[in-house]
């Protein structure tokens, strides 16, 4: 049984399946990447859920508290 069974999104009342997304955050200037975070996603609308536990493993990722995986170079684009 998925911790997200039978709940519904409260934006569009969409069903809400468990997936592992990547998350996207700037953290003291820097931007960073977390893989594989379990999730609730809407099958909807997109939206996306998380459990507090998960919340806490995020946050003790991005203040240094876990090694990071690797690195990777980013390329930047401006439009002006």
């Amino acid at each position: 049984m998925s911790f997200w069974e039978g709940e519904t999104c409260e934006y569009c009342g969409g069903a809400i399946v468990e997936k592992r997304v990547t998350l996207h955050r700037k953290v003291k200037g820097n931007y960073v990447l977390i893989e594989n975070v379990p999730a609730g996603v809407c099958t909807q609308c997109g939206t996306r859920y998380y459990a507090a536990n998960v919340l806490k493993t995020i946050e003790e990722s991005v203040r240094g508290r876990q090694k990071v995986a690797r690195e990777v170079l980013v390329p930047v684009y401006s439009q002006q």
